[in-house]
């Protein structure tokens, strides 16, 4: 790791990984996966290191019951837990699935309760003691959610804090359901209901492309678990993306989370596949182009030394660095990739193909591997027809 980066760090300790691609990010827009594929990720997910597996909603369908039945009775290292509304009836689906952790919410703005489920605080605070307590009476552990928790007056957060707490849930989890936090005010409401003396988990929601950043300032101000999925997936513009938040805590902030790093390139390809959600190209930590060089400065320090413009190995989260040719690439970046592809050329060779190259960069065109090996070709063929003009090149 770099020297700068490391004396920046501070052992912080543990954060716990709750991971809900089978849940939350199941509900991104074109994503529906069947019990078995469930069971393929779940298998990886559990091989990657997470703490929590969300197998799942059993209440919505009999296909959800089945892949929960099937991830609980797995086996894995992971805790497998269900999602479940503060109702008698979600709770037996989750029971009935043979989960040992159970994942109960209800919404606790004001304008939630106002102008969707048309009740009182004081009948939302009753309705969620009474269902924590069905599930504690059989033995579940309970985290507890308090839905659209951001736009929630803090007074009756730490109100339902105390009642869950009380009624028997472990874990309270702060929902930025429509992404509207700061990293400020989440450090505020951590801390705020902390004072209830319950562990505190958070869920963000990147509509502001905050997700990552509100998860890292929760575990700042003591939250001991933050909910991600694999490459952010998830409702609009997703969650917390967990390679995203798992590089942060531990390269920045100094925390563990027990995640299997060099995996984590592999674990994103294999969810896009499953789910053909592709992951962008510029997405951070994965994307094709988070180790990719083009500029003709970059590239000539990468060779020097990588560090010089990129924060970490790539081979920390399983992944190689690459340069592509271009108008801005210089001698010493098309040098080495020809190098890659064992290709040796002359000065007068190498600086015709850098001017082809910048040529096709300033007429629009991008330069693959396979036309860079092309134009060495013809550099040779020119060469040797003595058509080849002395150049300095770039």
């Amino acid at each position: 790791m770099d020297a700068g980066i490391a004396s920046a760090r501070k052992d912080r300790g543990r954060v716990r990984i709750l991971d809900t691609t089978l849940r939350d990010g199941e509900q991104t827009p074109g994503i529906s996966l069947t019990p078995e594929q469930k069971m393929s990720i779940a298998t990886m997910l559990d091989d990657l290191g997470v703490d929590t597996i969300e197998a799942g909603f059993p209440i919505t369908s009999a296909g959800e019951q089945e892949a929960a039945k099937m991830i609980a009775s797995s086996g894995f290292s992971a805790k497998v837990t269900c999602l479940a509304r503060a109702e008698k009836g979600d709770i037996e689906k989750a029971i009935d699935c043979g989960v040992s952790g159970i994942h109960i919410f209800m919404s606790s703005s004001d304008i939630h309760l106002r102008e969707q489920f048309r009740i009182s605080r004081e009948e939302m605070t009753e309705k969620v003691a009474e269902a924590v307590g069905f599930a504690k009476a059989h033995g579940l552990e309970i985290e507890f959610s308090a839905m659209d928790a951001t736009r929630t007056e803090t007074e009756h957060i730490t109100e339902i804090a105390n009642v869950v707490r009380d009624a028997g849930a472990t874990m309270f989890d702060i929902a930025d359901t429509v992404g509207i936090c700061t990293p400020d005010r989440m450090k505020e409401l951590v801390r705020d209901v902390s004072a209830a003396h319950i562990d505190v988990s958070v869920h963000c929601h990147n509509d502001f492309g905050l997700a990552v950043a509100n998860s890292i300032a929760a575990a700042e101000a003591g939250a001991s678990q933050v909910h991600a999925t694999m490459t952010g997936i998830g409702e609009r513009a997703g969650n917390t993306s967990l390679e995203e938040f798992v590089m942060a805590a531990q390269m920045l902030y100094g925390f563990s989370t027990g995640i299997r790093t060099g995996m984590l390139a592999e674990a994103c390809r294999f969810v896009s596949g499953i789910t053909g959600f592709p992951v962008p190209p510029n997405k951070p930590i994965v994307g094709r182009n988070a180790f990719g060089h083009k500029s003709g400065i970059h590239t000539q320090g990468i060779m020097e030394n990588p560090l010089t413009y990129e924060p970490f190995d790539p081979g920390i989260v399983g992944r190689g660095r690459w340069l592509q040719a271009g108008k801005h690439s210089g001698r010493h970046g098309i040098a080495a990739q020809l190098r890659e592809l064992n290709i040796s050329l002359g000065a007068r060779e190498l600086g015709w193909v850098v001017r082809r190259v910048k040529e096709r960069g300033d007429s629009g065109k991008t330069t693959s591997t396979e036309e860079l090996m092309q134009l060495a070709l013809a550099s040779r063929q020119t060469m040797a027809g003595g058509v080849i003009a002395s150049d300095g090149g770039t």
